[in-house]
């Protein structure tokens, strides 16, 4: 027997026993896996996206909620336990690095949505979305301060201001160029006298419109006797 046969022989002999049961172990998890029957489940999930250029923003999505509802085949074991235990969710994610203005409408295949190994999708409801695509824009708008209770208490509203007396709201051109101007939270003021300062929040009534910072503005308002 040559040097080479017998070094040969001493790895598969050396530890026979622990690499027989770690052999055995993995032939019945195997078994186990392989013989485990296929079932199928519905999920809903919210429609994620990527890569989408930053100076593009979606200004409408049809349908309008983004939720996709799935229908999953595979193992038992795997679709009892899908999204648990840190495993991985499944999720539809669409690639929209290519996007530019207009309508753009994307089909919902497999290779689509996020799943685990050997969880397969049967079908998605919808199978196909569509998005408007606008171009990012920025615009500074004027603040618009609501005022309640004034007079309740025999004063009325000599002067007031807000400071700052415009914001900067970001969105999709054709959303933001529709928007003339944000307005506070209702400052209540049934009970001022004279000269008092409130601290309230602006807002925008576009979903797909935001502030550029914070919304908080600062109202100052001097009351006089009726």
């Amino acid at each position: 027997m040559t040097r080479a046969v017998r070094f040969v022989l001493g790895l598969i002999f050396q530890n026979f026993w622990w690499k027989a049961l770690s052999l055995a172990i993995a032939f019945g998890i195997w078994a186990m896996v392989a013989t485990e029957p296929e079932m199928e489940t519905s999920l809903s999930v919210p429609m994620e996206y990527r890569d989408l250029p930053t100076d593009i923003e979606i200004s409408d999505v049809t349908p309008s909620n983004n939720i996709v509802s799935l229908e999953l085949r595979g193992p038992s074991l795997q679709l009892r336990e899908l999204g648990q235990n840190g495993g991985l969710r499944p999720g539809v994610v669409l690639d929209m690095s290519h996007v530019q203005p207009g309508q753009r409408t994307f089909t919902i295949g497999g290779g689509d949505v996020r799943l685990p190994r050997g969880v397969h999708l049967v079908w998605a409801r919808p199978s196909v979305v569509r998005f408007d695509f606008d171009w990012h824009d920025r615009r500074e708008v004027p603040v618009s301060v609501r005022f309640t209770g004034e007079g309740e208490n025999g004063y009325e509203i000599s002067q007031y201001s807000v400071s700052p007396e415009r914001l900067a709201i970001l969105g999709p051109r054709s959303h933001v160029e529709r928007v003339k101007t944000v307005a506070t939270d209702a400052v209540d003021v049934s009970h001022v006298v004279g000269m008092s300062e409130f601290r309230v929040n602006a807002f925008v009534n576009d979903s797909y419109v935001r502030f550029e910072s914070s919304p908080e503005v600062t109202v100052s308002v001097m009351m006089k006797k009726k």
